[in-house]
């Protein structure tokens, strides 16, 4: 060992013996020999550190004291690595601490996992995670970075996200900026290096938990817990807040460098009428309906339905969105004002809206589902869609009254995944037909809409 350090230090035994008797680490039994504080032709201007940790409000803090060799002032430096400044407390007690990304403060929300391996950006500007913090079970996420073209919004939704690893670095020719860069411009906090797959098992076995994330050091555990047990997502109007105020024509269809479709209509001439009404909707939904030949005006999901008819639409949309239908009778009713008489097409959120329209009820699944890799068969067909979703609610099949057809289940759980009523030209799908991320396989459901809206003019 001397003479290891003997050469490290340019043949100094004076040095050698200088770091050899040196004050040690108080809980280890060595120093720590690092590079020189500044360049130096000379090896002997090696510095020691001498670390030191302590807790503060059970944040972990560090510092490290810096000696040059040549007798020279020491000084207080930072760890060159982040510490775990960062705690996620969930309802059941238990307390996970990691490394906080993109914002700080405290904030609640409900703990959801999501098992999609790409897209993570997309799921954050999915507005249908208001109030929720997302757990990606894929462990390493942010190597693509953040670019502008793949937002599903015009702003992220969610209330955080939880990750296991933050990848150090960027690699991606579309690359605009971080994802913690993006968080924190948003105001979106992040949490990493936790075990996202203990608590998944968790979140599986005891279903959907509230949780608080926190940097505040001040905050006790305590606090947190008492945060995490009194607020509630159950019965929250989550939609008004992530709808449009006014009324708009979207004419984005997919890019041809990302159209993926033959059935598409590929002479831009426009002539389904489509109103939307955006209960969360991305934009990904829209864009593939202008593809398929139709003109969007979006709507705020407190419309009145008398005002969508005086447009003359050849058919209505009722899009995706986030938190629990019951909470919004407003929009039950809207979607009830329009059957049997306008063709209308549901997706999720608008699925479950549908499914009380018709009569049926609606409850809190477990743990939802939250991924790119859903089976679901398609019942009249047998055909099998992989399918991308994103919901904690579901249709109570046994609820529905006589002459609701199911025409898909989820092969996960048997829950309802698709309704339809040829008759009032009604059709509802509980997943994502645009992916966004996730498979294609769910696109026909865009070209059946668009079928039901030309014969019905015929």
């Amino acid at each position: 060992m001397a003479m290891l350090l003997e050469a490290c230090l340019g043949g100094s035994t004076s040095a050698a013996k200088l770091f050899r008797n040196t004050a040690t680490h108080p809980n280890q039994n060595h120093p720590h020999l690092l590079l020189p504080l500044s360049p130096s032709p000379s090896f002997q201007k090696y510095v020691v550190r001498y670390k030191k940790s302590w807790n503060d409000g059970g944040v972990v803090r560090a510092s490290t004291t810096a000696e040059r060799f040549d007798g020279s002032a020491s000084a207080l430096l930072e760890r060159p690595w982040k510490t775990t400044d960062l705690r996620l407390v969930l309802e059941d007690g238990s307390i996970w601490r990691g490394k906080s990304f993109g914002s700080s403060g405290t904030q609640v929300g409900e703990v959801v996992f999501n098992t999609s391996l790409t897209g993570y950006q997309e799921i954050l500007t999915d507005p249908s995670y208001a109030g929720q913090f997302v757990l990606m079970t894929q462990p390493h996420i942010g190597n693509t970075g953040v670019n502008f073209g793949d937002e599903e919004s015009q702003q992220c939704h969610l209330a955080g996200l939880v990750i296991r690893s933050l990848s150090p670095c960027v690699s991606n020719w579309r690359s605009q900026k971080t994802l913690s860069d993006y968080l924190k411009e948003r105001n979106i906090m992040g949490i990493s290096d936790i075990d996202t797959r203990a608590i998944t098992r968790r979140l599986r076995e005891d279903g959907s938990l509230i949780g608080v994330l926190s940097t505040d050091a001040f905050k006790t555990d305590e606090e947190l817990l008492h945060m995490s047990r009194t607020w509630h997502i159950v019965g929250k109007d989550l939609i008004t807040d992530v709808s449009c105020t006014e009324p708009y024509e979207w004419k984005d269809a997919t890019s041809d460098d990302w159209e993926f479709s033959n059935k598409v209509n590929t002479s831009n001439d426009t002539k389904l009428h489509v109103v939307a009404y955006d209960f969360g909707v991305k934009q990904n939904i829209l864009r593939r309906l202008v593809s398929y030949g139709c003109k969007i005006t979006v709507v705020p999901s407190k419309f009145p339905a008398s005002e969508v008819l005086k447009l003359n639409p050849d058919g209505v949309l009722f899009s995706n969105g986030p938190g629990d239908p019951s909470a919004v009778p407003y929009a039950v009713d809207s979607v009830r004002s329009f059957l049997g008489k306008l063709p209308v097409f549901g997706i999720c959120m608008g699925h479950q809206l549908l499914g009380q329209a018709l009569g049926g009820k609606t409850f809190k699944m477990k743990f939802g589902h939250h991924g790119g890799n859903h089976p679901v068969r398609h019942l009249p067909t047998g055909r099998i869609e992989i399918s991308a979703q994103n919901h904690n609610y579901a249709v109570d099949i046994a609820s529905l009254p006589e002459g609701v057809e199911v025409t898909h289940i989820n092969l996960n759980d048997g829950t309802c995944a698709g309704l339809t009523i040829p008759a009032m030209k009604v059709m509802s799908i509980q997943y994502h037909p645009e992916a966004s991320p996730g498979p294609h396989d769910a696109d026909p459901a865009f070209y059946d809409f668009v079928q039901m809206m030309s014969q019905n003019q015929a």
